[in-house]
Formats: C-alpha cells, sequence, structure tokens
C-alpha cells in the first residue's frame, strides 16, 4: 500500500469528548523542514534564561522545557497532545482496548471533568457514573487548573487501588464522593441480540483491536439463531470512535465490494489517501480475515439485509466513518441525532525511545466527499431519546464547542442564535426536571424494551409508522472558538 496513513486508535479514560483518537505511529525524519523563525526563537531562549535564574525559586528545566512543548502542541486543536514517557506508554498499550483506571470517556466543560460515558461494564459503570456528571475532585486535588492529561494520570494507576472522585450531578443538584477500585478495562465493545424473531440489534460501542472479531463471531451467532434475518439495527450511540481500520471493516461487512469507505486529505502527501472495502485495508494476516469468514458463513445476508443505523451526538470519529459511508450508499437509514463531528486524523510521531508528538494531520471525507469536521452526520430521521422528548440536546458537547476546534474546512462556519435559545430553555427545563426522583430522570439502557429509539428503529425495518422528534433539526458549523 506504499506510503498509505496506518492508522490506529486509543482509548483511555482521557479519551477527550469520547472521541477515540485516530492515529499513525511514525517516526520524524523531515529533511525538508520549513526555516525556523529565529527572532522568535531567541526570545524563547531569552525568557527560558530569565525564568532559570530570576525566579524567585529553582526551577526545573527539563519541566520548564516540557511543558513548553504542551502549551504549544495544546494551543492547535483540542486533540493534538506531547506524550512524555508515561503517557506514551499508556498511549502505546491503549490500542488494545487494555488499561487499568475507572473506565470513562471524558471532555473538560468550565474547568471542570465531563464524564461523556462510563465504559459499559468498568469500576465507573458499576459505581453508577453517569453520562454529564462533573468530577470536581480526584482524591484531595481540585481538577480545575488541572489539563485533560493530568486528570487522566491521577485517575489511572495499579491495579485494585482506590480513587476517591468527587462527583457533581447537574440534574440531581449535588455533590458526592464515589471510591473506585482502579482494574483493567477489558472492553466489550460489541454486543448483539434478537430483538423479536427476525430481527437483530448489534451494538458497537467503541473500534479497538478485538472489534472486528467480535463483531464477525457474535453476528454470525445471531445469524445462525435466525436464519431468516428480516432487519438489523447497527448500534453506534455514543461511541466514540477508534481504529480507523476496524471502522473500515465494519464499513466493508455492509457494502459492496471494493468501493470508497473514507478518504483523508492533509498537507502531507502520505496523508491524502483513499480506504476502500477491501480485506488489504484492514486484514492483519494473510489467514484471517473475519469479515470475509462472516460473509461466507451467512451467505452475504448483512450485504443485502434491511438496515437502521442509530447514533447521537456521542457518536464520534471512527462511528462517524461507519455511519457516513453506509448513509452515502444509501445502504442505511440513519436513525437518532446529529453526530460528534469529529472528522480529523490525528498521527503520532515518535520523538525519542519513550516521547512522541500527537498532531492533526489530516481531515477526513465520507465516500461522496462530505466533510463531518465540527459538522458531523445528519441522520435522516430524527429521533428523540424518549418518547416524552429530547429537550437536553442543546446542553451536550460537540466538537464544534470545544475551544480551538478545527474548522470544517469545507463551509463557513457561523453562530447559531437558535442554538443559544434552545440552551436557555434546555436549562430551565434541567431546573423542572431536577425536582424529580432519579428513577424518573434515568434513560432506558440501551437494548432495552424501554429504548424509544429503539423502538422506532424497528418500526422502520417493519414500515410501520416512527414517532420523529419535532424539537431536533439539523446543526449547521458554528463560527470557530479563537
Amino acid at each position: 500500500m506504499g506510503q498509505k496513513l496506518k492508522i490506529v486508535g486509543w482509548l483511555s479514560v482521557g479519551a477527550l469528548a469520547g472521541a477515540l483518537t485516530t492515529v499513525s505511529l511514525q517516526t520524524v525524519a523531515r529533511g525538508n523542514m520549513a526555516p525556523l523563525p529565529l527572532e522568535e526563537l531567541q526570545q524563547l531562549a531569552a525568557v527560558f534564561g530569565m525564568v532559570k535564574s530570576d525566579y524567585v525559586e529553582p526551577v526545573d528545566e527539563k519541566k520548564l522545557i516540557t511543558e513548553a512543548i504542551s502549551g504549544m502542541v495544546a494551543s492547535l486543536d483540542p486533540h493534538s497532545q506531547y506524550f512524555d514517557k508515561k503517557s506514551f506508554k499508556e498511549f502505546s498499550e491503549g490500542t488494545s482496548g487494555k488499561f487499568v483506571g475507572v473506565g470513562i470517556e471524558i471532555s473538560q466543560e468550565d474547568g471542570l471533568i465531563k464524564i461523556v460515558s462510563p465504559i459499559e461494564g468498568s469500576p465507573a459503570d458499576r459505581a453508577g457514573l453517569k453520562t454529564n456528571d462533573l468530577i470536581t475532585k480526584i482524591d484531595s486535588t481540585a481538577v480545575k487548573g488541572l489539563s485533560l492529561s493530568e486528570a487522566v494520570k491521577r485517575m489511572r494507576g495499579e491495579p485494585n487501588t482506590k480513587v476517591v472522585l468527587t462527583v457533581f450531578r447537574k440534574d440531581e443538584s449535588r455533590t458526592f464522593p464515589v471510591t473506585i477500585i482502579r482494574e483493567e478495562i477489558k472492553t466489550q465493545s460489541v454486543k448483539t441480540k434478537l430483538i423479536e424473531p427476525g430481527y437483530g440489534w448489534v451494538r458497537v460501542s467503541q473500534f479497538q483491536e478485538r472489534t472486528v472479531e467480535d463483531f464477525a463471531r457474535k453476528v454470525e451467532e445471531m445469524v445462525k439463531q435466525s436464519p431468516g434475518l428480516k432487519g438489523l439495527v447497527l448500534d453506534l450511540r455514543n461511541d466514540p470512535g477508534g481504529l480507523l481500520d476496524a471502522a473500515v471493516a465494519l464499513s466493508a461487512a455492509f457494502l459492496p465490494e471494493n468501493v470508497t469507505v473514507v478518504t483523508t486529505n492533509g498537507q502531507l502527501e502520505e496523508s491524502k489517501f483513499t480506504y476502500k472495502a477491501s480485506p488489504q485495508f484492514w486484514r492483519r494476516s494473510a489467514s484471517n480475515d473475519p469479515i470475509q469468514r462472516l460473509t461466507q458463513a451467512t451467505g452475504g445476508v448483512l450485504k443485502k439485509v434491511p438496515l437502521v443505523v442509530l447514533v447521537n451526538e456521542g457518536s464520534a470519529s471512527a462511528s462517524e466513518i461507519v455511519a457516513g459511508a453506509l448513509q452515502d450508499y444509501k445502504r442505511a437509514t440513519l436513525m437518532g441525532s446529529q453526530t460528534f463531528g469529529k472528522g480529523s486524523v490525528q498521527t503520532v510521531r515518535q520523538l525519542g525511545p519513550d516521547t512522541a508528538l500527537k498532531i492533526t494531520t489530516a481531515r477526513y471525507y465520507t465516500p461522496n466527499g462530505r466533510a463531518i469536521q465540527a459538522k458531523g452526520i445528519v441522520p435522516e430521521v430524527m429521533l428523540d431519546e424518549t418518547a416524552e422528548g429530547n429537550l437536553f440536546a442543546a446542553l451536550r458537547t460537540r466538537e464544534a464547542d470545544l475551544q480551538k476546534h478545527l474548522s470544517n474546512g469545507k463551509e463557513e462556519e457561523k453562530k447559531d442564535p437558535e442554538r443559544e435559545k434552545a440552551r436557555e430553555e434546555a436549562l430551565k427545563k434541567l431546573e423542572e426536571d431536577s425536582k424529580k426522583s432519579p428513577a424518573e430522570r434515568r434513560l432506558p439502557e440501551f437494548g432495552s424494551e424501554k429504548d424509544f429509539q429503539l423502538q422506532q428503529a424497528l418500526n422502520q425495518l417493519k414500515g410501520l409508522p416512527v414517532k420523529a422528534s419535532t424539537t431536533l433539526s439539523e446543526r449547521k458549523a458554528e463560527k470557530k472558538d479563537e
């Protein structure tokens, strides 16, 4: 495949805004660097010297340089990051979908750590932590002033050690401590079940190394249970993304062979690439192709079975690639709400034996050339979360809400005054809702009988009336924060 951008990904407790990073491990070897701005570099050296000699107390030189690099990279966009020795080790280990921590995807909000979603079955999930909970303290350390990476470091640790998180739950207007025992998180990224005879549900909660194998095995088992499959729901709600090759493979399970799944484009020649529904783009060994095995075992049923894809604001990155490809080829009906909008590729360039730079190197586009960045994928059918409505959607964080987010690159970004109005109304509703009991406010579990959106997807497959949202509408790309 020549100089193609090999993309992998990482899921950890610190995956920004729930959007897993799509990355490429490479070593810096640039012979054509642009001329350096000498005057500015001299100023940097002068400041370093003054801090070292004039500051009130001695400073750690290495720490100063590390912080300077971190600040420079963090100023680019929310997904670029400098990895020191510890964070690079965690990153490298994280591609397997295993790490030691509490098991949450997080973002930042007003200087606090916001839970995008607990990882299913993790210590955080078992402890009852919920989407939109705010972490105000990690042990005795206040979160205000900590970067995401610093917060991640404090929440991660050795197996069987404890960490106390102080949590503010908005919808209950209360703050409370939660003690969690860290453990190795072995995430189960694929769940399947027959909703009823002939209709299946496949939930992919993230894209990691085992996802394609698990998907093929579990879907094959489900098809054997119900040979006359009449319809399938692919559930990508709150899927923050992950490995691009897994997303390409999953898309290929439903698409004709060799069609374009996603393209990438950036300054570097190696970042201009097209990924297709062909085994060479995901197969890790000549003898192991789970998608081909699944297709043969099921008689190619996934290529033709009626398909609904469920998405929401928490569907990001790799899950948006799958949704966008299936939508462009009209292979599926997308239902739910507009996705997160992370349409950028991060490349990891190793700086030394144990440090690296993760930097945004490309945007990615759907087969029809649509830019996802800061916009997301718009479903054909908008659905509220519950039968009673979806009045809190305006409060959810999206890529376009992140400071210094990368622009769309195709569409002019404009402020949306309707969004601010919707936020005000949602905040009022949230205040009213806080007076209800927690049981009344808890959203049904995905895949359960009370899952309103799943029931609407099932109705769509059966040709029955669907209760579409009367409050949700397509959001436009908003003006980038400077």
